[in-house]
């Protein structure tokens, strides 16, 4: 069969944009570098950046209004399909029009989009987005720059307290960006109200920082030396009270605080949710990192040979060994299940964000499901990259053979747009009843109160192609029945019952956070809780493979995709059957025979190993390393 018909499913909604995007990679000149020095390299990445701006992608994302796009997804699938390339400009690219310019779109209101969003989609105006601090990361309503409204002069004063407080490792901050949008607690009237965004200058039109802005340099770093990062440290800086974005929040000029939303942890929970597009983006360029490198390393294997073989016959191909399917395949099938999760969380976060009236709770439920997705997808990512760069031998370590590069620059994506232990806490926290309506911080302390305060227990509802997976669970065979294992109901259902069973446990251990000491009841279950994230994630990635198989039109398409979908359960019950069989789930027969059936879905999809990696369609520009030569 052809790979087309797999691309056409995996493309799915937004598939004539991704077919766009090809078309302009067949140019080499989006090909990246393998010996430049650091300043070298962010030139390199500026001018590309400037290229790619032709393009108009990058306004996809923008209101019409302000020559935008109004195409959300489509934003995102443009960002996404930079993983493919260079990962520093897919980066920098993030940071100018997803970061910087969301930030401006999100939080601010007319003033700020009619003077700044032209600018920053042109290029005009190059910008940062300054939230981590060198002491808070994840931690964002903790934040200690502070942003002091003075009446006076209608102007609010930016201040760093301490070292701790300066913005660290801020995208474009090092040598590029001119003004950032800061993050920082706003003070007016001697209180407090929280953490809000404000338009800051931090360079002047010839690149000099500003008075009171100093700029440091974060240097060198693993991977994505391409952008600029840098340390940013405010003295008194003032600016207008415009500089405020001011959606949620405002200061009138005599200093009065008025916002639509009184609840300050409301108001900053749903300032930060508007935001949820770069984490979802995050998740989208590390899976397309990873199918390009299961590409690379496929092709090798098709190539490789090493060892003789019994009959005389010549050496054997690398990929014709159960033990390097059995590295390969697996990883093909759970990035290609990635994918659907992924193509199924964009489509969401494109409804809600382009609805004038999307629900609460969906809003909820889409935070939550993209902090899932954006954790499992970039430590996939390194996992599934080291494993192909050993699986290249010695090849695979040499730079001009593309992997130590994609393993450098992917290895941050499991940190930053937030740490991923962090995000599978806000999972499990979401799957509490009560919590999808109750705003709280995202500290251990503030969850120990919370578990303290509030009845916890589990729910399980389904996502994607309901109708499908319901039918399937109905005529789902009983659990003792010859080939169950390749039964897709009975795989739903054991991933569902893993799911409900983890969840309770969970909630049973937090549930004594009300007559014992809350923070150590969550903290001695804190491996609990992220299991319970990680489960359920499990569960939501297997719906949309099932949907995506559901959906696609190419009867050969469907019966591969289902052999690949049967690899991306069993391989995880596999890697976990040590709970299985703790739990009564499997007997230990069949916790064999589901190691055996893995083997032999190996054999029977080896044939086909290139054809998947070809479905990704990764342009071929990026698939050139000397060793395929």
């Amino acid at each position: 069969m052809n790979s087309d018909a797999l691309t056409a499913v995996l493309d799915g909604h937004w598939a004539q944009l991704r077919r766009d995007i090809r078309a302009q990679f067949a140019d080499h000149s989006f090909a990246e570098p393998d010996d430049l020095g650091t300043e070298e390299y962010r030139a390199w990445v500026l001018e590309r950046l400037r290229e790619l701006a032709k393009s108009g992608w990058h306004r996809l994302g923008f209101s019409r209004e302000y020559g935008g796009g109004d195409d959300i997804g489509g934003s995102v699938v443009s960002f996404e399909m930079l993983g493919f390339g260079d990962l520093s400009l897919m980066v920098k690219s993030g940071v100018q029009w997803g970061l910087f310019g969301g930030a401006v779109q999100l939080l601010g209101t007319a003033v700020h989009h009619e003077h700044y969003l032209a600018r920053i989609m042109d290029l005009d105006l190059l910008g940062c987005f300054a939230m981590t601090e060198t002491g808070h990361g994840s931690d964002v309503q903790h934040l200690r720059t502070t942003a002091t409204y003075d009446p006076a002069t209608r102007e609010f004063v930016i201040d760093t307290p301490d070292e701790q407080a300066r913005k660290d490792y801020i995208g474009n901050a090092a040598r590029h960006g001119r003004m950032a949008v800061v993050f920082a607690q706003l003070v007016t009237g001697g209180e407090s109200r929280g953490v809000h965004a404000f338009m800051v200058p931090i360079r002047d039109e010839t690149g000099t920082p500003v008075p009171g802005v100093e700029i440091g340099d974060d240097g060198r770093k693993a991977g994505l030396n391409g952008v600029d990062n840098g340390r940013l440290t405010f003295h008194a800086v003032r600016v207008p009270r415009d500089a405020l974005l001011n959606r949620y929040g405002d200061v009138t000029e005599d200093g009065t605080y008025t916002s639509p939303i009184e609840s300050d942890n409301r108001r900053f929970f749903t300032m930060l949710g508007t935001l949820i597009r770069g984490r979802i983006s995050v998740a989208g360029g590390a899976i397309h990192a990873t199918q390009r490198a299961l590409a690379v390393a496929t092709r090798y294997a098709e190539k490789r040979r090493q060892f003789g073989r019994p009959d005389a016959s010549g050496e054997t191909l690398l990929l014709d060994y159960r033990v390097h399917q059995r590295k390969l395949l697996p990883a093909i099938a759970r990035t290609y299940a990635l994918h659907f999760a992924q193509e199924e969380l964009v489509r969401t976060l494109h409804d809600i964000q382009s609805s004038d009236d999307a629900e609460e709770r969906a809003q909820r439920e889409l935070e939550s499901r993209a902090a899932g997705i954006k954790a499992i997808a970039t430590w996939n990512a390194t996992r599934t990259i080291q494993m192909a760069r050993e699986a290249c031998g010695g090849a695979g370590y040499l730079s001009e053979n593309l992997l130590p590069a994609l393993k450098a620059d992917t290895d941050v994506f499991t940190t930053f747009e937030g740490d991923n232990t962090v995000l599978l806490q806000l999972v499990a926290k979401g799957l509490l009843t009560s919590y999808r309506d109750h705003f709280a911080d995202l500290s251990p302390l503030g969850t120990a109160k919370f578990v303290a305060e509030q009845f916890v227990g589990a729910v399980i509802e389904r996502t994607a192609a309901r109708k499908a997976i319901e039918r399937l669970v109905d005529a789902a065979p009983g659990r003792d029945d010859d080939g169950v294992l390749f039964d897709r109901g009975w795989q739903v259902k054991l991933f569902e019952d893993r799911e409900q069973h983890v969840l309770e446990g969970c909630a049973r251990r937090l549930r004594r956070a009300a007559e014992a000491d809350p923070f150590e009841v969550f903290n001695d279950a804190q491996d609990h809780v992220l299991r319970s994230a990680r489960v359920h994630v499990d569960r939501i990635v297997l719906e949309a493979f099932v949907a995506a198989i559901d959906r696609c039109a190419d009867d050969e398409a469907r019966a591969l995709l289902n052999r690949v979908c049967d690899l991306y359960v069993l391989s995880n019950v596999e890697e976990d059957r040590a709970w299985f069989l703790e739990h009564g789930r499997l007997t230990s027969a069949r916790s064999k025979a589901v190691v055996a059936a893995v083997n032999d879905l190996c054999a029977e999809l080896r044939p086909h190993a290139r054809l998947l990696v070809d479905g990704f369609a990764v342009p071929e520009p990026f698939l050139r390393p000397a060793m395929l030569r």
